[in-house]
């Protein structure tokens, strides 16, 4: 049986960057953005995905994806702030 993979994508019309297993949806990084500035504000992993590094994939795809369209970052949502103090190769995205 092979291992499904997370997906991560940005959902525009609803301001967050979705990480979903298989066909369920297990959790988002919430957006406001302003110009050439993205202000992440609220992370959420489904309590029933909590324990698999969710969260991390989902941030380090959605900064990735952000520094590809040339975005800065505003880290309001307490888990951002953590994820970019300790991966010091986003500290260029920081607004």
């Amino acid at each position: 049986m092979s291992e499904v993979l997370p997906n991560v994508a940005n959902n525009e019309p609803d301001s967050r960057y979705e990480i979903s297993l298989g066909a369920g949806l297990a959790g988002f990084a919430a957006y406001r953005l302003d110009g050439q500035v993205i202000t992440f504000f609220h992370t959420e992993v489904d309590p029933a995905f909590e324990g698999q590094g969710l969260a991390s994939v989902l941030a380090k795809a959605a900064l990735d994806d952000v520094r590809s369209r040339g975005l800065k970052v505003v880290p309001e949502c307490p888990f951002f702030k953590v994820y970019m103090k300790r991966h010091d190769e986003y500290a260029d995205l920081l607004a």
